[in-house]
């Protein structure tokens, strides 16, 4: 592995400096890490560019400084696998400005800025990869679809909260909305215990008004004693329509009754 030692050290120094320049102003969309134990190696995060195939993908890069550094072009790689004309299935980048235009006054953000602008315009005519170099000239859009394929399965940014957390909050979020649920269950058990006490003595008053047979009534309540709540859940919730209405019948003959008798009397007077 290369060290600080490899390089001279009035070039660590110009290193060093353009570094905490990239950290304190860095380009669009490019993100520098730097190994302060091996400033041969210069790491650098992509964000692919907005309206291209790359674009919600993070590419992780590296520039790799030789002894000869500036007198020579670094030579750059992507760790991310990416689908793309000038870039080779092994990362290498093939770009004129770490080639043959390269010029010792240039620094690493020009190198940065232009290999950023690769994604958005490539170039077909100098392909490592010649599949994608065809197929941009042939098909674009069946380039495009293979770009964003290998964008989503490969260049995925990494999440920013911790998985812990979020497992955490989902499973408080699926607790929360099972409550109401477990609530209205158990409101409905309370209504429906609640509301077969009341219709029991309709029920007998039903049977004594129609002078119903008081062993029946036995059996019935021997039965419901037996079987619990599970007795009392079977029972037809029609069955205490008939008094109900029964009950109305009469009140409404009462009033019928009461309206008569007023009229009489009313009759009487006149």
């Amino acid at each position: 592995m290369a060290t600080n030692e490899n390089l001279p050290p009035n070039v660590i120094k110009q290193l060093v400096k353009e570094l905490k320049n990239l950290d304190e102003s860095p380009p669009d969309g490019i993100k520098v890490v730097v190994n302060d134990d091996d400033l041969s190696t210069i790491y650098a995060d992509i964000e692919g560019p907005a309206g291209t195939p790359y674009e919600n993908g993070v590419f992780r890069m590296k520039l790799l400084l030789s002894r000869d550094f500036p007198n020579c072009p670094p030579k750059g790689y992507f760790l991310t696998k990416i689908f793309h004309p000038n870039i080779a299935s092994n990362g290498d980048i093939c770009v004129n400005t770490l080639k043959k235009d390269w010029n010792p006054s240039l620094g690493l953000r020009h190198v940065l800025i232009v290999v950023r602008c690769l994604l958005i315009e490539p170039f077909p005519e100098s392909s490592l990869n010649e599949q994608a170099g065809k197929m941009l000239l042939e098909n674009y859009e069946e380039y495009a679809r293979h770009a964003r394929l290998y964008t989503g399965i490969h260049a995925k940014p990494k999440a920013k909260f911790k998985t812990g957390a979020i497992s955490e909050s989902t499973t408080a979020l699926n607790v929360d909305q099972s409550k109401p649920s477990v609530l209205t269950t158990d409101e409905k058990n309370a209504s429906l215990g609640a509301s077969l006490p009341l219709q029991s003595p309709s029920a007998h008053s039903a049977m004594a008004i129609k002078g119903s047979n008081q062993e029946q009534t036995a059996a019935v309540a021997s039965e419901t004693a037996v079987n619990g709540s599970s007795a009392a859940t079977t029972v037809p919730p029609a069955s205490p329509v008939p008094p109900q209405k029964k009950e109305s019948g009469l009140t409404k003959a009462q009033a019928d009754k009461k309206k008569i008798d007023a009229r009489k009397k009313s009759l009487k007077r006149l």
